[in-house]
């Protein structure tokens, strides 16, 4: 087998952003999988760079075609490749004159009949910015040169090469492209349309484009007001819905303003003998209709949007009473003279209910996936494009091959009474089966809430409800004190939370006893109770709650209890399983460690406002399975953690809180390894200048000093792995778990590795991609990579390993639960259907405000799961 020949001490010289490689990974079995990557020859050649000063705030879509105008009027601008915004890049130095800079008009010949409107004239300044040698990446990915700016700027350039031929044909963003070949209608006026990813990146002695399948949200086109009349669930109905007169709630009308804002809208009048189109922005919907709707025009007279319609463009409304969109320039126009242009992204977060559609049309099993990523080299024909071959650039029509190791898996341990106490995973996957919790917890008094009517679910269905659950906690080795707990009937319409304090009087009243556990069970779509059963447990009372649905705990059988006690089990205090062999770097009694997970959530597309999340857990305990967490509110997509130091300090107190009641005698923690999630490439010397130091503050604040390792966590990268041998793959046609990949695929000088850690269950795996940026622990590629694959075996609520380490899979989740954190039907409003808000600044005090910290009885326990 061939092996890359990298010595990276040699080259002391080369400045990385991250840890420098420590060498490749040499555990676990070799095998060889296809990757979609395809490699890139690039010959030496000189690329020109140049500014592009357009208009400002001109969509990429409209930049594009002055560019196109551009090459029809200025032959030598044919060959250049642009990327929509500012950039130009060419091989072929543009005649500019001794200042290297000169300005074009470019005319956009409007849409409709010679003479309607006189063509619009923009002004385009071009300017030299750099000349650029290739020779520099060349010696980047030889590990000879480090990634400065100029080596960044030519692989910008050569990724807009690349990207230019499809971006003139079809509907794209970033790095992506759609067509309308392969679509979907979903409902909601909104369409899937079938595309491709495409990135072209720097690996050890190559450059490779990753080509990927993806989806896109496209508005579905057509006429504005069967548009809207679907998205309200209504297609087909009567128009006059729309009308506020008749009844249109405004909080539909809010809900369809955050759909359609930002959306491109063309209208069609008659001029000239002809017709004639326009297109506009939607910047919000009107509240009145068009008959009630009024302005001033030019003469001083006010005139409603209908007369004015009706006496002026002579165009009669058939539904004035309904409302109207307003545009960028601050005119109104009626919905019925707009329809929706095809092929237009919709940039905003998919519908909740739509969620399933769009991963049901992304899902390919690995052969499929394979299959179409190939059918996309027909459609890029990277051979057939003039402005690749003018690059100097070759890609290859063959998937690469690439070295792979499959780990072993860590042994797991569980606890006293179990038939088998220590197991081995197989792919990822073990049972509960004749096991017993390592520490199991106790469930002393509990009460039963149903949110559902006694005739849908009756009292006899909550015994055996009841019965079920004990059994099942009995199972597992959990201790129940009562098998016979209160059971309360309550309607959703009412005050959860009082009705919650009721149920724990009538536990306390009748048990003499309060409960330490709350089983709610949840009607179908009963998301706004469980929001509040939430709130009341982990910050009103501090009491532990478990949300079933009802039409599952109804009868259900011991694997779905078994399931629910793994949730219920830590929530309660108790330890699941244990990595039961010993890893230097997770369990050395004389040199304890702390694992840390961090992430932040953002607010959807279009939620201007609203904040953004931060969270960090952290573990307490030698076997690095109890988790503790922290939870900030921050100013909206702002990815570094303001607050960290004040969480780390807090997280690091509770490390030391539990040892000193648990774990006595053991020495301060002499290893702190930071896993962070959702940062980019682009944004590790941030982590390392704004976070890095935070957490070493916080050590020193706290009196420890631990060595740091510091590893970004990537998910969302287009990387995926393919069995060359079908014997290498599971059951699902996915690479084993435990696969990775280091070498011919990562950072030419940096340490980094692609790591799938699970089993296949739907379409095709994605391996997580960790990059260590900060390593004052020196791990070897070998402890590195076993460390991370073990904690992918401790995520408490699944007998399988997950797609990434447990402190980090932890921390989305308090992320995703922030929202309970408010009091239910406060201002504070986090839902869809909520209105855009201005003044961010003062919205965020108001969001801080009222963030309510966790209950103290919940500080310690594994409450998010």
């Amino acid at each position: 087998m061939h092996r890359l020949t990298f010595v990276f001490s040699n080259q002391a010289s080369v400045k990385t952003v991250g840890v420098k490689r420590p060498g490749y990974g040499q555990g676990g079995r070799p095998v060889n999988v296809l990757v979609n990557a395809f490699a890139v020859e690039v010959t030496d050649e000189m690329i020109y760079h140049y500014d592009a000063i357009t208009p400002d705030n001109l969509p990429s879509r409209l930049n594009m075609q002055l560019y196109g105008r551009l090459q029809e009027q200025v032959p030598a601008f044919r060959g250049v490749v642009y990327d929509g915004r500012k950039n130009l890049f060419t091989v072929n130095k543009l005649p500019l004159g001794q200042t290297d800079g000169a300005s074009f008009d470019v005319v956009l010949q409007p849409q409709g009949p010679p003479g309607a409107r006189p063509p619009k004239v923009y002004k385009v300044k071009v300017t030299k910015v750099a000349e650029i040698n290739t020779e520099l990446l060349h010696r980047f990915i030889a590990g000879k040169q480090s990634q400065d700016n100029a080596v960044q700027t030519s692989i910008m350039a050569l990724n807009i090469v690349i990207r230019m031929q499809p971006n003139q044909k079809y509907p794209f963003n970033v790095r992506s492209f759609f067509t309308p070949a392969n679509k979907k209608a979903i409902g909601a006026g909104i369409e899937l349309w079938r595309g491709y990813f495409q990135s072209l990146r720097p690996a050890q002695n190559k450059l490779y484009v990753n080509l990927d399948i993806s989806t896109g949200m496209m508005y579905k086109d057509g006429p504005l007001l069967a548009l809207c009349l679907e998205f309200l669930g209504r297609p087909g109905q009567d128009e006059n819905l729309l009308s506020p007169r008749r009844g249109f709630p405004d909080r539909e009308r809010v809900r369809l303003q955050r759909f359609l804002v930002g959306m491109r809208v063309i209208t069609e009048h008659s001029q000239g003998g002809g017709k004639r189109e326009r297109g506009y922005v939607v910047k919000r919907l009107t509240a009145e209709g068009a008959n009630t709707r009024s302005f001033t025009d030019r003469e001083g007279k006010s005139m409603t949007v209908a007369n004015y319609f009706d006496k002026v463009v002579g165009r009669r409304l058939k539904f004035p009473d309904i409302i109207c969109i307003e545009v960028g320039s601050g005119a109104v126009i009626p919905l019925e003279l707009c329809r929706v242009p095809p092929g237009q992204i919709m940039r905003k977060q998919i519908p909740s209910d739509k969620t399933n559609d769009m991963l049901e049309f992304s899902k390919l099993d690995p052969p499929q996936r394979l299959a179409s990523i190939r059918q996309g080299l027909q459609v890029l024909q990277y051979g057939q494009s003039e402005y690749i071959r003018q690059f100097g650039m070759k890609i290859s029509e063959t998937p690469m091959s690439v070295r792979a190791r499959v780990l072993p898996p860590p042994m797991l341990k569980y606890g006293e009474g179990s038939a088998q106490k220590t197991i081995k995973p197989a792919n990822g996957s073990w049972n509960m089966r004749d096991k017993k919790f390592f520490k199991p917890s106790v469930i002393k008094q509990w009460v039963i809430v149903v949110y559902e009517s006694e005739r849908r679910f009756p009292r006899r269905a909550a015994e055996e409800m009841a019965f079920g659950f004990c059994q099942g906690a009995v199972s597992v080795g959990m201790q129940v004190m009562d098998s016979h707990p209160v059971i309360v009937y309550e309607n959703g319409q009412g005050v959860i939370g009082e009705q919650l304090k009721r149920a724990g009087k009538a536990c306390l009243d009748q048990k003499k006893s309060p409960p330490n556990l709350m089983v709610v069970v949840l009607p179908e779509g009963g998301n706004q109770i469980y929001t509040a059963v939430k709130h009341f447990g982990d910050v009103t009372m501090g009491v532990a709650t478990q949300c079933l649905k009802s039409n599952k705990c109804s009868r259900a059988k011991p694997q779905y209890w078994a399931n629910v006690m793994l949730k219920l089990n830590v929530k309660l205090g108790g330890i699941n399983s244990v990595l039961g062999e010993m890893n230097a770097a997770l369990n050395d009694p004389g040199h304890p460690t702390i694992v840390m997970g961090a992430d932040v959530n953002h607010p959807a597309p279009g939620a201007d406002g609203r904040p953004s999340f931060a969270a960090l857990v952290s573990s307490v305990d030698s076997t690095t399975a109890k988790y503790i967490s922290e939870s900030r509110v921050q100013m909206g997509r702002v990815e570094m953690i303001e607050d960290l130091e004040n969480m780390c300090k807090a997280a690091i107190g509770k490390y030391a809180g539990y040892q000193n009641a648990f774990e006595k005698g053991r020495p301060p923690p002499s290893r702190l390894i930071f896993y962070r999630d959702g940062v980019s490439e682009g944004q590790f010397q941030q982590v390392l200048d704004d976070e890095l130091p935070k957490i070493k503050k916080a050590c020193q604040a706290m009196k420890i000093n631990p060595k740091i390792t510091l590893v970004v966590v990537g998910k969302r990268h287009h990387i995926r792995m393919f069995p060359q041998n079908p014997g290498d793959a599971d059951k699902t046609g996915n690479c084993q778990a435990g696969t990775t990949i280091d070498e011919g695929l990562g950072h030419p000088t940096e340490f980094d590795y692609y790591q799938l850690t699970h089993g296949g269950l739907l379409g095709t795996s994605r391996p997580a991609h960790y990059s260590v940026i900060y390593d004052e622990n020196k791990f070897s590629a070998d402890a590195m990579q076993s460390l991370s694959f073990a904690l992918c075996h401790v995520y408490a609520r699944a007998t399988r390993s997950v797609s990434i380490p447990a402190p980090v899979y932890y921390a989305d989740i308090v992320c995703a639960r922030a929202k309970n954190h408010y009091t239910p039907g406060t201002d504070l409003d986090l839902s869809e259907t909520a209105t855009q808000v201005s003044h961010a600044e003062g919205q965020l005090q108001a969001f801080r405000a009222g963030y309510k910290p966790l209950h103290a009885n919940m500080a310690n326990l594994m409450y998010f799961m």
